[in-house]
């Protein structure tokens, strides 16, 4: 008996050994890596401390916390999970890059000239161009929208919300608006992945210059001699390309970390992936083809004019003067994932939206790109997605079954980690913007709800 009890033992003991050998050897580099870089855009973009990523941001996985930091006096954050180091650089106007395959002095000494945000105080101009805001709200009770966000910021011990900020806005008026501690309308945010949908505005701006269309095939040159050469810029836009993809933000060996811990050029990591599926037939959230969206960009209107289409032809348009996109060490702006704007500046992003693409006094994004952007992929089973935005259009035959059945259908929304949201319903003339830091998941459907039923009928 006690022979076959050690046997047991002994299996069991070698199950353990794999996956914490696993762990070993591919989690300190990916883990530390994407430490460094979330600390120095936490620091540097956001103007928070150390001390304070490390009780939010770092709890995400257990250890994390523990990582050793170094704020260098060269503008950089150095972790140190385990044996391995990571280091990332701040740039003055560009914001946080991950060093990886290139030396600090290459990428310190790139020229990435961006245009000056233009001359105005948005403290003197009404809303949504400025930040004048209307001292009323006609037709809606203040008292409970400011109920709805208080129980928003709620931090119970065992699971806190850890809210940064909500901007409500209702026939283009701001008629909600809330902080945590420390925070205010002027904080930078992370967005995360609500970048992808930046990304797709971006895209939409050339469409309607004419240099790019969507029914073409993506001009990537490394797939002209392979199948790959069949993946469409609308295949990209939808999710759909093929592509080997894992978006696994907790498998250290994924593409994801693989392209954003090991690889200088996230557009050119994410091309080089195998075919997988014929393009256009599986719906694939893939923080790599957006980067590819990003890269091709890029090509299409050449450096010059790739550094100042973003700011000049979106951001600045808008009033969003706070916004900007990290670039990865290659130059190219890491549009999937590293956006950062205050709640307001997020809020304008989902009124041109609601407002098809139009901006007070002109036209940004062509006419039918809205339209365009929210309408299902035919390989999203529930109409989940369309082109870089997530949809409630629910499935074809059954448009109950849809991700938030509590909301209208017309719900379309940008969507980043940790609960980032900016929401846009326009059967409600309605803009909601979520930012926090939530590890346990955010109530957004009950707190959107709650606040489509305070409006007026």
């Amino acid at each position: 008996m006690k022979k076959y009890v050690k046997r047991i033992l002994w299996v069991l003991a070698g199950l353990l050994f794999i996956p914490i050998t696993y762990l070993a050897i591919y989690f300190p580099p990916a883990m530390s890596g994407m430490t460094a870089k979330m600390t120095c855009s936490c620091v540097y973009v956001m103007g928070r401390s150390v001390e304070s990523v490390r009780e939010k941001e770092l709890q995400v996985f257990p250890g994390l916390s523990m990582a050793g930091i170094q704020i260098g006096s060269d503008s950089s954050i150095t972790a140190r999970i385990l044996w391995s180091n990571g280091k990332a650089i701040y740039r003055k106007g560009l914001g946080c890059t991950l060093l990886a395959e290139r030396s600090e002095e290459e990428v310190r000494n790139q020229k990435l000239v961006l245009p000056n945000a233009p001359a105005v105080d948005q403290d003197t101009i009404a809303w949504p161009q400025g930040n004048l805001l209307q001292t009323d709200s006609p037709h809606v009770n203040d008292s409970v929208i400011n109920n709805i966000l208080d129980s928003a910021f709620i931090n119970d011990p065992e699971k806190p919300l850890n809210t940064l900020g909500i901007v409500v806005v209702y026939n283009g008026q701001i008629i909600g608006e809330q902080y945590a501690e420390g925070f205010s309308s002027k904080s930078k945010l992370m967005g995360w992945s609500m970048g992808k949908s930046i990304t797709s505005a971006l895209v939409g701006v050339l469409v309607r210059e004419g240099k790019l269309n969507v029914i073409e095939f993506a001009p990537v040159p490394e797939w002209q001699n392979d199948d790959r050469k069949n993946i469409r810029i609308e295949n990209l836009l939808q999710a759909t390309s093929g592509l080997n993809w894992e978006e696994g933000y907790f498998n250290p060996r994924a593409q994801f970390h693989s392209m954003f811990t090991y690889s200088d050029d996230k557009g050119r990591y994410a091309a080089s992936q195998k075919l997988k599926n014929p393009p256009g037939t599986v719906f694939q959230y893939s923080s790599g083809t957006t980067n590819i969206l990003s890269k091709i960009v890029r090509q299409t209107v050449g450096d010059t004019a790739y550094y100042k289409l973003l700011y000049e032809k979106l951001f600045h348009k808008i009033g969003m003067m706070s916004a900007l996109i990290e670039p990865d060490a290659s130059g190219t702006f890491v549009g999937s994932s590293y956006a950062y704007a205050t709640a307001r500046d997020w809020a304008r992003f989902g009124l041109l939206y609601l407002n098809d693409g139009y901006w007070i006094d002109g036209r940004i994004l062509p006419e039918g790109w809205v339209e365009y952007s929210t309408t299902p992929s035919s390989a999203a089973p529930r109409g989940e997605y369309g082109a870089q935005w997530w949809l409630n259009a629910g499935e074809k035959n059954n448009v109950a079954n849809r991700i938030y059945p509590n909301l209208p259908v017309d719900a379309f929304w940008a969507a980043g980690f940790e609960e980032q949201y900016v929401m846009v319903i326009p059967s409600k003339n309605l803009v909601i913007v979520r930012l926090g830091i939530s590890h346990n998941g955010f109530p957004f459907e009950k707190m959107v709800a709650s606040i489509i039923r305070a409006l007026p009928d």
